[in-house]
């Protein structure tokens, strides 16, 4: 598990998937409001002049030199709903996020999002 100070140094780094191909570069760290433990990142993605967000799930992810590796295909995560760089995700969009990787989904007990940007 990668603690919360270590993932936000790693901001800007490459993010990688499993097989070692390049995705994009970490943008931020979202946490899990239940637990208040890093539980996806988003990675920016696109050509120069098309940026765009996608959210990659951290279980699993582990860091390297330069780079964090997380534990799905590029493909998959190039796939995900994805939000403008100067977006959030909108709180009824958070759960495709969580489907798209076949994750669970579960709103707080107070109906409260399950994703905090930190």
């Amino acid at each position: 598990m990668i603690e919360m100070g270590d993932i936000r140094e790693w901001r800007t780094h490459d993010v990688v998937d499993s097989g070692g191909h390049k995705i994009g570069a970490l943008e931020a760290v979202y946490v899990d409001t239940s637990t208040d433990e890093p539980a996806m990142a988003t990675v920016q993605i696109g050509l120069p002049t098309r940026h765009r967000l996608v959210f990659v799930p951290l279980d699993g992810a582990s860091v390297g030199p330069g780079y964090v590796k997380v534990a799905f295909d590029k493909a998959l995560v190039k796939g995900c709903p994805a939000i403008g760089m100067d977006d959030i995700l909108p709180a009824e969009d958070e759960e495709a996020v969580f489907r798209h990787y076949g994750l669970t989904y579960q709103v707080g007990a107070g109906g409260e999002r399950q994703l905090a940007r930190r």
